[in-house]
């Protein structure tokens, strides 16, 4: 995530605000919760297929392994790579999609990238000897380092892709846990390991008429390159150039491929129900000279202090610098104007909210300041706390 520079120089006005943020949230309510989104199944299930990789046929799995892990994502990819430096060898990964990646391997989407420093997202970056190319790297990029850890730890071998979950239950006859899957397996495991996430699986909105759309449609996680032209990479999509194109939604992966449909398509239509927070990305390419000065241990230091500012902590150094960490050195800043000593829990919510509020507020200003037409302006601007919508 980006950091904002400046501040609103007017007074705010507390009650208003909270008012303001109020009223736009109760618009935007739906009292059915989740039940709003489609369930992925019949006509839908086009939208969980796998555009990027065939399914190799092979042989159901009938044996007993040491660990089971299911989910190839950075969680299965961890936990491979800490048992193998524990010499645990005998291991199974199981993921539904066609290789190690977890979320970066379904969302291949134009301008798609972490919104947390490189430097700290990416796991394993002094095993396996990589130094990202930029602060924010991209998903070609991350998804790359997947198959990197995969291969460094051997992890290839012990995968089985395309491959899903059915069932797993304790078999007190063999003391061990009987996993099935889809593809015929039934096997067992002494321990199992469960990193699955939400963040694979498509969201579909439930708007009538959905389903009798007769254009082409696809879920930005199964983005159609086929369709659109382009690549991950960024090439132009110039398959869209005599199109009409509409994007349902606004949130963060709107934010990132929005700027690239608008560059390719004939014209944009961008379906907005709630504004995202956009600051200052600040994105800047990595240093080579900068990474020879990182001492030994370097990354597990930058995470630890990462997670103690975000936390509440104090560190005496922001090793990070990033959005993430803005919001915290706000309300330290705020609390040394006044009296910081024995701050109650109260005084701190107090504190945290006014700093919300003066961020906020460079966020709104920024609209002003790039979009000249007032009224799109007033479209754009976010009326809620910073992390109310993934900023």
């Amino acid at each position: 995530m980006g950091q904002g520079t400046g501040s609103s120089s007017h007074t705010l006005d507390k009650d208003a605000l909270r008012a303001r943020y109020r009223a736009e949230r109760d618009k935007r309510l739906r009292p059915e919760g989740n039940e709003q989104y489609i369930e992925i199944k019949g006509l839908f299930a086009e939208y969980l297929s796998d555009p990027y990789m065939p399914v190799v046929p092979r042989a159901p799995k009938t044996d007993h392994v040491t660990f089971a892990f299911i989910g190839g994502g950075f969680s299965g990819l961890l936990a491979g790579a800490r048992l193998a430096q524990a010499d645990v060898t005998d291991v199974r990964i199981l993921d539904k999609a066609g290789d190690f990646g977890g979320t970066w391997y379904w969302n291949r989407y134009p301008g798609a990238q972490c919104d947390t420093a490189s430097m700290i997202y990416l796991p394993l970056l002094e095993e396996t000897g990589h130094q990202p190319t930029e602060k924010y790297v991209h998903a070609p990029e991350i998804l790359e380092h997947c198959r990197r850890i995969g291969r460094q730890f051997g992890l290839y071998d012990k995968a089985l892709f395309h491959t899903q979950a059915k069932s797993v239950t304790w078999d007190e006859g063999v003391k061990a846990w009987r996993i099935t899957t889809d593809r015929g397996d039934n096997f067992t495991a002494q321990f199992i390991g469960l990193g699955t996430g939400p963040l694979h699986v498509p969201k579909l909105p439930g708007i009538p008429g959905i389903k009798d759309f007769q254009g082409h449609a696809f879920h930005t996680s199964r983005w159609d390159y086929a369709y659109t032209g382009g690549d991950p990479l960024g090439a132009p999509m110039t398959k869209l150039a005599d199109k009409r194109v509409g994007i349902i939604g606004t949130g963060a992966t709107a934010v990132q491929c929005v700027p690239h449909l608008a560059a390719g398509a004939k014209h944009l239509y961008v379906f907005q129900r709630t504004p995202s927070s956009i600051d200052v990305r600040n994105d800047r390419p990595t240093d080579p000279e900068w990474v020879k000065t990182l001492q030994p241990g370097w990354q597990r230091r930058r995470m630890e202090n990462f997670n103690t500012l975000v936390s509440g902590g104090y560190e005496p150094e922001d090793l990070v610098n990033d959005g993430w960490t803005d919001i915290i050195r706000n309300i330290l800043f705020i609390a040394s104007k006044g009296d910081s000593q024995g701050l109650t829990p109260e005084r701190l919510a107090e504190l945290a909210e006014l700093a919300d509020f003066k961020k906020m507020e460079q966020v709104r200003a920024r609209v002003d300041e790039i979009i000249k037409d007032p009224a799109v302006a007033a479209a754009l601007k976010p009326w809620y706390r910073q992390f109310c919508k993934r900023p």
